[in-house]
């Protein structure tokens, strides 16, 4: 089996334990499977991967696109997933979500 050429992460929140779990869990529920769909709807060349905490709170949920090693905050909708697979499919970078 061939890499993926992209590979995505979705921030699930999971920590290690004794820690509390942070924000992304909580407002993505069936978002990952909304974004599998759209991967595969797309004919896209992406594998989804749920993680464990990103670290960055108080952007979440977050959604990371590698090899381009780009940064999404706040994607808690449709919308956004929409938004950022659309500027992949471009070339481009979804400015409205990406983090610095």
């Amino acid at each position: 089996m061939a890499k993926p050429t992209y590979h995505i992460l979705m921030c699930q929140s999971f920590r290690a334990k004794g820690e509390p779990k942070g924000v992304c869990h909580k407002k993505t529920d069936g978002l990952a499977q909304y974004l599998e769909e759209e991967i595969l709807d797309r004919g896209l060349d992406a594998l989804l991967t749920t993680t464990g905490c990103l670290k960055q709170c108080e952007s979440g949920p977050v959604l990371v696109i590698q090899p381009n090693n780009t940064w999404y905050g706040n994607v808690e909708s449709e919308e956004a997933v929409d938004a950022i697979l659309d500027a992949l499919e471009e070339g481009e970078v979804a400015e409205d979500y990406a983090l610095d």
